[in-house]
């Protein structure tokens, strides 16, 4: 919202997929920059997509939406329930305040009986989703000389609505029958896989109590952060354009009206985007080009209207092709690399990181297809001038030697303690040449990388020549 910047600081997590328990802090040490970025390299199958997984599931909690059920399998296996716990800073320029704010929340996998089944376990027809319980947030702030310490704000882990009694009259007063309907909401929202604190049902009862202040503010800046600056992008956005599929995300504002989103345009064929869109898609592809151009010399894209066609609804629509300029030609998108496709996908993102402090985006290895010299590059550049957030996984090295070592972590092969930081690493240490080192002195206080063994891959590969007959 105007004026206030929201920030993740650090993500805590517990029995989330194959992590056990690990915590990264998403700051810098180093204060002389304004970005926030955060590199996490590690081994296949170590943790590093469960952090992205970890993000999604808050912007799905904080956006009032339903957690895939996908999530109920991302339990670990021996555990009863996943817990994660995010810290922001919330910072508002015109109070001069600052706020720490910890949101947290458990995850477990419940099993429904249903008439349209989705798996069968012991024979019987079986739905799974997933449920987002026992939620609490708390903050502690500081206005110019002022400080509080960490405070509860809302903790549901109770059968009443919410405790603190305080808190609960301040935020929606003492009317029974809003008592009565939160706790319908609160039990609706664990049936529907959503989370209370940030339901419609909750924000509306305390909109109605407060009107204004700094508690409800609180909701309503994480509220906004989650459903206009807070973007995931995850591998399924690669797989979508190896099968020609553009998805096309943005966060393009003019003169005070923004437009935000993510557009599947198809690329081996006519794609039809509704009317509307039509404006903001050849706005959010001009402002690229200023960018694209630099990052691969002379190439620009541009989209081609050819006209317009319903939709099944009735809604009127247009039918647009992407295509690529350069040397003076132009061919249909498709025909580019997947690594320019890529970079087009996501390069409006970047674009509103490099400009604003309170975007925040989370993408899953950014490497994908991109050549490692260019990637480099780019993200240093984002590093050492941006303003905004971003989080990304990779296997490509190369960022290793153009990023401040502060913006990196490492995953480990300890569950129980996933994600650190390299210590004794030196101003002049290159940190690839580091890592490599690592991997092969383990060096560090955890073990960063399981070793294999070349003459046993070797000979695997031939005992299973010879079973296949090969």
């Amino acid at each position: 919202m105007k004026n206030t910047i929201v920030r993740i600081e650090s993500i805590e997590i517990r029995n989330f997929k194959n992590v056990r328990f690990g915590k990264l802090s998403f700051e810098n040490n180093r204060k002389s920059y304004k970005s926030s970025i955060l590199g996490l390299y590690g081994q296949n199958g170590s943790g590093k997509t469960a952090l992205i997984d970890a993000m999604a599931l808050l912007k799905f909690a904080l956006t009032m939406q339903s957690a895939p059920k996908l999530f109920a399998d991302f339990i670990h296996v021996d555990a009863e329930y996943a817990t994660l716990k995010y810290e922001f800073k919330v910072t508002n320029h015109d109070s001069e305040s600052e706020y720490t704010v910890f949101y947290e929340f458990k995850l477990r996998k419940d099993i429904e009986d249903t008439l349209q089944p989705q798996e069968y376990i012991g024979g019987e027809a079986v739905r799974s989703k997933a449920v987002i319980f026992d939620e609490v947030l708390s903050y502690s702030y500081k206005c110019r000389d002022q400080k509080v310490k960490l405070l509860p704000v809302v903790d549901t882990r109770t059968e009443e609505v919410f405790i603190p009694t305080t808190k609960y009259e301040i935020l929606v007063g003492k009317e029974k029958s809003t008592e009565t309907d939160l706790l319908v909401a609160k039990k609706y929202a664990a049936e529907t896989s959503r989370s209370f604190v940030f339901s419609k049902e909750l924000l509306n009862a305390m909109r109605k109590q407060c009107k204004t202040g700094y508690h409800l503010d609180l909701f309503e800046n994480l509220f906004y952060f989650g459903s206009y600056e807070l973007f995931i992008i995850d591998t399924s956005n690669s797989g979508l354009i190896t099968l020609n599929t553009l998805p096309l995300a943005f966060n393009y504002v003019e003169k005070g009206k923004t437009a935000i989103g993510s557009l599947m345009i198809q690329l081996n064929r006519s794609s039809l985007i509704p009317k509307e869109a039509l404006s903001i898609v050849c706005k959010v592809i001009d402002n690229m080009n200023i960018v694209l151009k630099q990052l691969v010399p002379g190439l620009t894209i541009g989209v081609k209207d050819l006209g317009t066609e319903l939709f099944p609804n009735g809604n009127m629509g247009n039918k647009i092709q992407l295509i690529s300029r350069k040397n003076s030609k132009e061919i249909p998108l498709r025909y580019e690399s997947e690594g320019i496709k890529k970079i087009i996908s996501i390069l409006q993102l970047l674009i509103v990181i490099y400009n604003k402090s309170s975007i925040t985006v989370a993408v899953d290895e950014i490497d994908s297809g991109v050549f490692e010299y260019l990637l480099g590059e780019l993200l240093r550049i984002i590093s050492e001038k941006g303003k905004g957030q971003l989080v990304f996984t990779s296997h490509n090295l190369r960022p290793l030697e153009t990023l401040d070592r502060g913006f990196i972590a490492f995953t480990t092969t300890n569950p129980e303690n996933r994600y650190i930081r390299m210590s004794n690493v030196k101003t002049n240490n290159n940190l690839r040449d580091f890592y490599y080192r690592d991997i092969v002195l383990g060096e560090q206080s955890e073990v960063v990388y399981e070793p294999t063994n070349n003459y046993e891959i070797a000979l695997a590969f031939r005992e299973a020549g010879e079973l296949s007959g090969s």
